[in-house]
């Protein structure tokens, strides 16, 4: 990957003074927290259209049992998620809260992808319809736009398909395969973001959506001329603007306010 700007260091000028993940003194209010918005994130996902039949799955750490994680019971449909319907696995892959199957495919991408990256808190993948089309040219995303170089040199591409993924071997791979970055492209498949908060990892997830979406149009526009991409210096200077965490965190805000409002049963 190509080095990128440090999302640990002081953020940039724009994000100064705004808000940023919150701390708490007990583990049940970030339990619920997180919860929140991994059901909130869940209504995002149906309300775009990122569900796909039975695939997709987004998880949240427990914060107080790190090898336990909160994900969407198999085949609930997104647009009907719950905070009260989430369950809890373990790292064994058993229903800890909740009385519902996981999805085989969400442990065994989430749990190694959670055991290779201690930092991560949340992890979001689905089936939607740009990720998945451009994730059929093995490629990484160019620098086209502002939007897409939240990414620049910080997203991998897992060029190994070999169907539905059921073996912990692959879900290591694929751990392996997204390093320290914040994103993977999953050939044939689909994409994968993570982040330390799951408002981080779900806008990761949409931007880059529209990101490969971006990048397909202009492809297909590009016959008679050639896209002008940004240059890697200028690259690199707009992913530290972009990219860090804080600034995943607080773009997310806006759609966590918006579809609280509309939907405020994914709350029960």
């Amino acid at each position: 990957m190509t080095d990128v700007a440090d999302p640990q260091t002081e953020p940039a000028p724009v994000l100064r003074g705004l808000p940023r993940p919150k701390t708490f003194d007990n583990v049940e209010d970030e339990r619920l927290e997180r919860k929140q918005k991994l059901a909130a994130s869940f209504r995002l996902f149906g309300r775009f259209g990122f569900d796909e039949g039975v695939a997709g799955h987004i998880t949240a750490r427990d914060p107080e049992d790190p090898e336990r994680f909160w994900v969407n019971p198999f085949g609930m449909n997104f647009k009907h998620i719950k905070v009260s319907d989430l369950i809890c696995v373990d790292h064994n892959g058993d229903v800890v809260v909740g009385d519902r199957p996981v999805n085989g495919a969400a442990f065994a991408i989430h749990s190694r992808v959670h055991l290779a990256r201690p930092d991560v808190i949340a992890a979001a993948h689905s089936h939607s319809i740009y990720g998945k089309a451009w994730s059929a040219f093995r490629r990484p995303l160019d620098p086209l736009t502002q939007d897409s170089c939240a990414f620049y040199g910080d997203h991998a591409v897992f060029d190994d398909y070999t169907g539905v993924v059921l073996d912990l071997d692959e879900g290591d791979r694929i751990g392996a395969a997204l390093g320290d970055g914040k994103a993977a492209i999953l050939s044939n498949h689909g994409n994968l973001t993570v982040g330390h908060t799951v408002d981080e990892a779900v806008y990761w997830f949409i931007t880059m959506e529209r990101s490969c979406q971006a990048q397909l149009q202009v492809e297909a526009a590009s016959v008679n001329h050639k896209p002008v991409l940004i240059e890697h210096e200028m690259a690199l200077h707009t992913a530290g603007q972009v990219g860090s965490h804080n600034a995943g965190f607080f773009s997310f805000q806006p759609l966590f306010d918006w579809i609280s409002r509309e939907e405020p049963d994914l709350f029960d």
